[in-house]
């Protein structure tokens, strides 16, 4: 079952693999490389892929299992 969670990102927002890892999605940038390569993660209800992807307050982010609404 999916929980979604709020995630504090601040003004300057921050890029999609470093949110991964912030919240535990994945531990390393391999493991968000394979995660995203793999079609399993959602912004704003798309697939994205790239790991570099400039997310801001507003954007919600879905993984396998949670999905995390940026403030």
């Amino acid at each position: 079952m999916s929980h979604t969670e709020d995630v504090e990102v601040g003004a300057a927002g921050i890029r999609l693999g470093q949110l991964l890892k912030y919240v535990n999605a994945v531990e390393t940038g391999g493991e968000a490389k394979d995660l995203l390569a793999a079609g399993d993660v959602q912004v704003n209800g798309a697939v994205e892929q790239r790991r570099g992807a400039q997310l801001a307050a507003g954007d919600v982010v879905t993984v396998p299992g949670a999905t995390y609404r940026l403030t």
